[in-house]
Parts: structure tokens; C-alpha cells; sequence
């Protein structure tokens, strides 16, 4: 028994592949899901916690984890249609009782993700890449 393997004429695969070719960038870039890493930069405030260690970024269909300095509190959120910008959040109750906010906000930038990282004591930038 022979198989035979079906090809598209050499015309028909040229043309698909100038086709393929002249999309422009982003179309044929990877899929921004999965793991982004990077290191905090303090711009303001007393950030010592947040730039000691690596930070991760994970980008899941449906849901966005950020993880400053890889440490045990994550700010989470849902990744807006078409991945063109990320917002993640929590809010931690401190033992005096007040709130203190962590936002972080992002946006893809060529092969790499740009975003910031704000609390009421911290204001840090970070460049996240795979």
C-alpha cells in the first residue's frame, strides 16, 4: 500500500508564503501567554522589598498573575481582548487594619512586556521578558 502525501503546487505554496511574509510583525509573533520575568526598578519610595529578587508575570487566557520579587502575595487580574494591556491588583489588610493597595499595570512592547508597580510606599518599572 502506498500513501501518497498531498502538496500544495509550487504556485499555490508561493503565494501562501508571500502572503505569510508580509504580515506585519505582531501578527506572526508569539502568543504572549505564558511565564515573563524581569527585576523591579524603584523610581520612588522605599521599594528594597520589591527589587531584591527576580518578579514573574504570567499570562494565562483567561487570567494574569504578577508575583513582585517572587514573593507570597500575588496580584491578579484578566487580561484585556487582544493582550494589548494587562492590569492586576490585590489589596492586603495590614495588622493596624488599613488597606494597602498593589497595582500593577502593563503592555507589550516589541518582544518584551513594560509595566509598573505602585503601592503606597513603592513606585517601581520593570522590563519582562520570557
Amino acid at each position: 500500500m502506498t500513501t501518497r502525501h498531498s502538496a500544495l503546487p509550487a504556485p499555490a505554496f508561493l503565494a501562501l508564503l508571500a502572503c505569510l511574509c508580509a504580515l506585519p510583525f505582531p501578527a506572526m509573533a508569539e502568543s504572549p501567554l505564558g511565564l515573563w520575568t524581569g527585576r523591579l526598578v524603584a523610581d520612588r519610595g522605599s521599594c528594597d522589598d520589591e527589587t531584591r529578587d527576580t518578579s514573574t508575570f504570567q499570562i494565562e487566557t483567561r487570567h494574569i498573575t504578577f508575583t513582585p520579587a517572587d514573593g507570597s502575595i500575588l496580584l491578579t487580574g484578566v487580561p484585556e481582548k487582544g493582550y494589548a494591556h494587562y492590569h492586576a491588583e490585590a489589596l492586603i489588610q495590614q495588622p493596624s487594619g488599613a488597606p494597602f493597595p498593589m497595582v500593577f499595570e502593563a503592555h507589550p512592547e516589541g518582544r518584551t512586556i513594560v509595566g509598573t508597580y505602585g503601592t503606597p510606599r513603592c513606585r517601581a518599572h520593570i522590563v519582562l521578558k520570557r
